[in-house]
């Protein structure tokens, strides 16, 4: 049973690491500043005659303006088969809160359905088929309450499976990090998840 382990920005460590996340470190911009003295000649009056003037501009410490990253949640999708190699493959995506896991999965090209792709084979997020079931891993607590469909059609499931047509991940201020095990019905081996300590870097 290996260890899931993708470390920064989406490359995956070997099997016996740990899934690390971090927020992508905050970059700023610096605005160029010259203290000193300077002389400034501006351009003929109406008059006929020149203005010229000589200013002291204060010396001061420049003022750092930090563009900081919108609100987002990451997320770490765990595929139900194996990479050649025997690891987990994972891929990394980020998407703001407020939006159905559903649309989120498909928006950023992660198998949902697996073998109930074709569009008569799903109810196209209806909540009927229960063809979009996730394991929810890590980030419970950024999901909704199971709805009245979910508590229907999961009833024989383990608690932390969820549809993702139902599935609402946080509001639009959310941050924090989701695991998701895709496909738990087709899973076809075991691996283990451990938090880690945060690097730097992450997706």
């Amino acid at each position: 049973m290996g260890a899931l382990g993708p470390n920064t920005c989406g490359n995956l460590a070997s099997p016996s690491t740990v899934l690390v996340f971090n927020r992508c470190s905050q970059f700023s911009h610096q605005l160029p500043f010259r203290p000193g003295t300077q002389r400034v000649r501006g351009n003929e009056l109406h008059g006929g005659g020149k203005i010229s003037a000589v200013g002291t501009i204060p010396e001061k410490q420049p003022e750092a303006v930090t563009l900081e990253e919108p609100p987002t949640i990451g997320f770490a999708f765990v595929s139900s088969v194996l990479l050649p190699d025997g690891t987990p493959d994972v891929q990394l995506r980020s998407a703001t809160g407020g939006q159905k896991l559903r649309d989120i999965m498909l928006d950023t090209n992660i198998d949902l359905y697996g073998p109930y792709a074709r569009p008569l084979l799903n109810c196209a997020g209806g909540g009927t088929c229960a063809t979009c079931m996730v394991e929810v891993v890590e980030g419970k607590e950024l999901l909704n309450p199971r709805t009245e469909k979910e508590k229907e059609k999961l009833r024989k499931k383990p608690k932390n499976w969820r549809l993702a047509c139902q599935t609402v991940v946080g509001k639009p201020d959310s941050r924090g990090t989701v695991v998701i095990q895709q496909l738990p019905e087709w899973k076809a081996h075991e691996w283990k998840y451990q938090k880690g300590i945060p690097a730097e870097e992450d997706f």
